[in-house]
Formats: C-alpha cells, structure tokens, sequence
C-alpha cells in the first residue's frame, strides 16, 4: 500500500498527525486515545498497515 493512502485512510477515519519524528510519522485517534507511527516508505507492507490500523483503532485496511 502506498503511504499516501494510508495516510489519507488514518484521516479519514478521524486521526490526527501529531508530529514528524527522525523516521516516522506520528498519529494520533482522540476518539480512543491512542498513537502509532508510520514509516516514510514510499511502499508500506499490507501487514503493516493493518497493525497501524489496529493500534489506533481504526477499521483494517482490506487486502487487494
């Protein structure tokens, strides 16, 4: 999955960026108070992105 789409997918869904790390972005869903990070890959693994999907609690991202 691009991350682009993920990105677009976690705001969709309510979370918020919080900040730029070293490697990483960090969001944030206000709705159930919790905080995950995304890699700067230009391609995120569809495991990955289910994971950060279930960390903020988010709907998974379906597989294509």
């Amino acid at each position: 999955m691009k991350r682009r789409a993920l990105i677009a997918y976690l705001i969709a869904h309510g979370c918020s960026f919080v900040r730029e790390g070293a490697r990483h972005s960090v969001f944030f869903n206000p709705a159930v108070r919790r905080v995950s990070t995304v890699p700067r890959h230009t391609d995120i693994d569809d495991f990955l992105a289910r994971k950060i999907c279930r960390d903020l609690g988010v709907p998974e991202v379906k597989k294509k």
